[in-house]
């Protein structure tokens, strides 16, 4: 460290970042974590400039040098903030860097960051050093003089230019079409994210003019910064619009990119602003937490730490994902949540109607098992064959939901998102214990129904088929060979059977989020109303009819999609894995049980009982799992897209283990007085 001060004492003005590079690796700790290590390195290096001062001033000169002869802008309207290019490029463009990073121009000071700040770790240990350590850092060298007026003089024009072109491409996304369409209001008035950038110029002229010498003190950000709280205020309405309106990635996109430069600007500005009492409004997370003025010491502190964690994290995929997916997320567990509702039995009655709901689409089940017995038998090549069993997955999911009927193992995937509502608060103290409690109980008996009417209705069902198949034909519907096969595949101990239903449990939740994705596109894509200007289907249908039709697309588009790709998400998983050559198939719970009734008719007078208990409880195992992997992946989607962490889990399961002591037959059938209480309501 010693050395690399007196190499910069020696060469002040040397614009060679060389110097920077090897200082940044004596107070670089060996570990990122290492936080007491960097903190000593820091204060290390405080001590020797303190203990002399022509350290420090050639330092302070080095450092204007090195920042004033090349471009930074781009450091400040670039680094951290989201491109212009949109969601899917800047994810291809992240993950072709990772391979093969950009060439670097030197000229650029965002650039040379690569070589001064060569570690991706380096963010971390630079955030653990305390504030005040750096601060003391900071006064040590400014404090010292040193540096060229002109160096100065062009570091604050070039904070002045970026704060321009972010001023900008605010006024530019200001004027999507995607922002205004959801947000007509800003056609009608002044909009804010114009009226910014008429103010920004107003305060570059005053700002121009005392560099100029003109004594006279120009105005402060105040107002310029009340109409950056007006775009912010907007960009608040616009997402709540959209858990109502529906949204879009693209949507999504612009928000964040948006805010992101709003905030950069104001944290900019807090740089170059001349008043002597900054206003509160443009302290930024980390920079201040109370009322009193912010120091600029603090404010450069706090940027200089965002760009080098942005710097470091330039190419991760996982940021991306994470500030883009949340609000389409959300909109999409949102709709699941309503869709939800209606998978919930709260009394007897509804409890009787999801048995019949579940029974009918057991009914239809039993056909379908037959059905992909048949096609196994055309001997396809793999592919023909798995388009052909994902037709009659597809199609015969979407019929059940025409029907009305209901598949038990959808529901996690919809009920998940309702119960997160019920675990999420603001303040992650004030939530209803006992309500959810009841709503947990309610969701559990109700899938106990849902199951048991699936189950209990296909086996008898294919059963029945079986026989009648025999006895019109005059040979099983499957060899024996092939009901032993039927029967190891669903054995838990001896076969894949439950990492198969957990692959089944991924595709179900997999499709509430595409039937959550749906209804969300339905509502932000106007497809109905799209549906209802076709004027060949209105020279078809009629008006009447196609006002009905658009309707029920729009109340059903989700639902029917969400069955569609999950039929093909069962019916290639196999085939998948075959051209793979990986063990990877489905097994799910109702499918399961009408295998297992065609096996028994083939068997009857070869199976043994060992084998029968095996074969139950290996269809009780496939539906537990079925419904613990999806209902848990739904669970943890509904709580993140909604930036939630539920901390009372154990509070939770004690009340829910008191209320099954208490009343055990209440999750699985609902108490008579439901009812009552319900009529007395």
């Amino acid at each position: 460290m010693l050395a690399s001060l007196k190499r910069i004492t020696a060469y002040p003005d040397s614009q060679s970042t060389e110097e920077l590079a090897n200082l940044v690796r004596k107070l670089r700790p060996a570990k990122p974590r290492d936080v007491e290590q960097a903190t000593a390195n820091v204060r290390a290096l405080i001590h020797l400039l303190q203990d002399n001062p022509d350290y420090a001033s050639a330092l302070r000169r080095y450092l204007l040098r090195v920042f004033s002869s090349r471009h930074p802008i781009s450091l400040y309207t670039d680094t951290g903030i989201l491109s212009g290019d949109g969601f899917f490029t800047e994810l291809f463009k992240r993950l072709s860097y990772r391979i093969l990073p950009p060439a670097v121009d030197d000229c650029y000071f965002r650039d040379c960051l690569d070589h001064v700040l060569s570690k991706n770790t380096d963010y971390v240990w630079m955030n653990g050093v305390p504030v005040e350590v750096w601060l003391v850092l900071f006064d040590t060298v400014i404090s010292a003089g040193g540096g060229e007026r002109e160096d100065q003089q062009k570091t604050i024009t070039q904070l002045l230019d970026a704060i321009q072109i972010l001023s900008y491409r605010i006024s530019a996304m200001g004027l999507e079409p995607e922002l205004i369409r959801n947000n007509p209001t800003l056609e009608n008035f002044e909009s804010p994210f114009l009226m910014q950038n008429m103010e920004l110029q107003h305060y570059l002229n005053g700002y121009a003019r005392l560099m100029e010498g003109d004594l006279t003190p120009p105005e402060d950000a105040r107002h310029l910064l009340v109409m950056l709280d007006q775009c912010g205020t907007v960009i608040t309405k616009i997402r709540k619009n959209a858990l109502r309106q529906g949204t879009s990635v693209a949507l999504t996109y612009l928000l964040i990119r948006l805010t992101q430069s709003i905030d950069r600007m104001r944290k900019l500005l807090v740089l170059v602003d001349v008043a002597h009492d900054l206003p509160s409004s443009i302290a930024t997370a980390g920079v201040q937490t109370d009322a009193v003025p912010v120091s600029r010491s603090r404010a450069a502190l706090a940027l200089g730490l965002e760009l080098v964690e942005a710097h470091n994290r330039k190419y991760a995929v996982r940021d991306l994902f994470a500030s883009n997916v949340n609000l389409l997320a959300r909109n999409v567990t949102e709709n699941a949540s309503r869709t939800g509702e209606h998978y919930i039995a709260e009394n007897r009655s509804e409890y009787t109607a999801m048995f019949r709901s579940a029974a009918g689409a057991g009914f239809i089940i039993g056909f379908m098992a037959m059905i992909k017995i048949l096609m196994s038998y055309l001997r396809a090549a793999p592919l023909v064959e798995a388009f052909l069993f994902s037709m009659n997955y597809s199609l015969g999911f979407m019929l059940i939901h025409v029907l009305h009927f209901t598949i038990a193992t959808k529901q996690p995937a919809m009920t998940a998102s309702r119960i997160a509502a019920g675990l999420h608060s603001r303040d992650g103290r004030n939530i209803d214990l006992d309500s959810l409690v009841e709503l947990i109980v309610n969701v559990m008996r109700t899938q106990f129904v849902a199951v048991v009417g699936n189950v209990m209705v296909a086996f008898p069902v294919a059963y029945l088929i079986a026989w009648g198949y025999f006895y019109l034909q005059g040979q099983h519907l499957v060899t024996p060979e092939k009901a032993e096969y039927l029967l190891h595949n669903i054995d838990p101990l001896h076969s894949l059977a439950l990492f198969h239903a957990a692959i089944a449990g991924v595709c179900l939740f997999l499709a509430g989020l595409i039937s959550g994705y749906y209804d969300n596109k339905a509502v932000y894509a106007h497809i109905p109303e799209r549906i209802a200007q076709l004027p060949w289907l209105h020279r078809l249908l009629g008006e009447a009819r196609l006002k009905k039709l658009a309707g029920y697309i729009e109340n059903n588009l989700g639902g029917l999609m969400g069955n569609f790709y999950f039929g093909i998400l069962l019916g290639s998983m196999g085939t998948v894995g075959f051209l793979l050559g990986l063990p990877i198939d489905i097994r799910h719970v109702t499918f399961s049980a009408a295998n297992f009734a065609i096996s028994l008719v083939s068997l009857e007078h070869y199976i043994t009982w060992q084998t029968a208990i095996i074969s139950t409880i290996g269809v009780l195992s496939v539906g537990a799992v079925n419904l613990l992997v999806s209902f848990s992946l739904a669970l943890f989607v509904a709580l993140r897209s909604r930036q939630a962490r539920f901390t009372h889990w154990p509070t939770l399961l004690k009340a829910l283990l008191m209320r099954f002591l208490a009343a055990p037959l209440d999750f699985f059938v609902p108490p008579k007085d439901t009812v009552d209480n319900k009529s007395k309501d």
